[in-house]
């Protein structure tokens, strides 16, 4: 395996994350702000048959893993799908666009969090500014970045733990309910189509449920940081993406047959405490709302964790800025990608409500998926000699042709996600402009003056 820090002359990432701590990595980003937003989302979409598309998601997601896996063990070093593309196909541009795509869905993530934080949870609590509370927000996470991982990823366990009990109080709450006869089966079935097919209902409702299925990609930004990548990665995956998806269906499953989708739709990102009125109306509900600040916490952190690693990872192939490769000696994390990823989520956040570009997303993440899956059979003709994990063949043809089929509008996106997903690839081509005639030449130039 290359030694980085040979290369950049930087100091290595510090090597803090284990098995038990990427398994509780990948269920906390997979499991995130998506289970408590994006619930009521869906059910207005397809109905309360509203647990199809999670599943359906789940299963994409997990193709899409595979090659993840191949991947991650042959080439054990932050930047993930950036990286991959990279590797495959060699083209600057197209490397660039996939590492502003995943970037910019982190830092979206990371940024309609923060203000989920103080626009919606804390206000159970006391009415501030939601930009201010946003900003300090984020400040506070790249502080804990800086940090350092390890510091970062054991937050992640406790905060993961928080908002999983909240998810297992939703799930026993529903089981008591429906058990003691107040849940209605017949919704389980029921497609609200409207004007459309039952089956474009079901893949319009899967293409926004990706977006909760995503987390598993952030976690191959951090193989540099984390102890022998290519034998612990698959079953640490693999596991915390089954256990997230056995939650999200059982919570889907629940809140459908205890709450008509319409209610669901009409409490929007508050659905699961619509779930919790009907299942316990005594419950106190600023205890969940409690949780929920716990969750989007930890699904901001991870996403910041995400995006500073990806940039330092492009940089140390030089496709960005050899600046966002300076590692701190002391600390030994990225703190220029931190810095720059925090201030980018920052101005997102004091702009206004971004939560819109969820969908948008969703589309440009499948995008990327489909290239990594094709990727994944391209690089088969660049063996290495460590042992790494091997995906089946037939993983990364499925997974092209159903990520490639939600990208298009036959899955039935609305117009409107195509036009927001150009405007956002017209910005980063633009950037990568900036970078390769300006900053490039910089660099160049630099060089040149060290050699001399």
């Amino acid at each position: 395996m290359t030694d980085v820090s040979a290369v950049t002359g930087e100091p290595e990432l510090k090597r803090a994350i284990g098995p038990k701590l990427l398994f509780f990595f990948v269920i906390g980003d997979i499991l995130g702000t998506g289970i408590y937003a994006l619930t009521g989302s869906v059910a207005e979409v397809v109905g309360g048959a509203l647990w199809i598309p999670f599943l359906v998601a789940f299963v994409v997601a997990f193709l899409t893993a595979f090659s993840y896996l191949e991947l991650v063990g042959k080439y054990p070093r932050a930047a993930g799908a950036a990286l991959y593309t990279h590797k495959a196909f060699g083209i600057n541009f197209l490397t660039f666009m996939v590492t502003f795509t995943v970037m910019a869905s982190g830092i979206t993530s990371a940024a309609t969090a923060a203000r989920a934080f103080g626009g919606t949870y804390l206000r159970e609590f006391i009415a501030l500014p939601t930009w201010a509370v946003g900003i300090v927000f984020v400040v506070g996470l790249a502080l804990v970045n800086f940090r350092g991982v390890g510091e970062s990823v054991k937050a992640n366990v406790v905060l993961t733990a928080i908002e999983l009990s909240g998810l297992l109080l939703i799930i026993a709450v529903g089981v008591y309910a429906v058990v003691g006869g107040l849940g209605e089966p017949s919704r389980l079935t029921e497609i609200n189509a409207g004007e459309t097919s039952a089956f474009l209902a079901i893949t319009a409702a899967t293409s926004l449920a990706f977006f909760a299925m995503v987390g598993f990609e952030d976690s191959v930004n951090m193989a540099e940081e984390t102890h022998d990548p290519p034998r612990i990665f698959p079953r640490a995956m693999l596991a915390g993406m089954g256990a997230a998806a056995t939650i999200y269906v059982v919570v889907a499953v629940l809140s459908s047959m205890l709450v008509p989708a319409d209610e669901l739709a009409a409490a929007e990102s508050g659905a699961l405490l619509r779930v919790l009125q009907a299942g316990a109306p005594g419950f106190p509900l600023p205890v969940f709302a409690a949780i929920g600040l716990f969750a989007v916490v930890n699904s901001a952190l991870i996403n910041m964790l995400m995006a500073s690693r990806l940039l330092y990872g492009m940089a140390n192939e030089r496709i960005l800025p050899r600046v966002l490769g300076r590692v701190h000696a002391g600390r030994r994390t990225p703190w220029v990608s931190i810095a720059v990823t925090s201030l980018i989520a920052v101005v997102l956040v004091a702009v206004g409500d971004i939560s819109g570009l969820g969908g948008t997303t969703a589309l440009l993440l499948l995008l990327v998926f489909t290239i990594v899956n094709i990727a994944v059979l391209v690089l088969r003709r660049d063996p290495v000699e460590h042992p790494h994990f091997r995906a089946p063949t037939w993983m990364p043809f499925a997974g092209i042709l159903l990520c490639g089929f939600l990208v298009t509008p036959l899955a039935g996106q609305p117009l409107e996600r195509y036009a927001i997903a150009g405007v956002l690839l017209a910005v980063g081509a633009v950037l990568w402009l900036v970078n390769y005639w300006f900053i490039g030449r910089v660099e160049v130039r630099a060089d040149r003056l060290t050699k001399g």
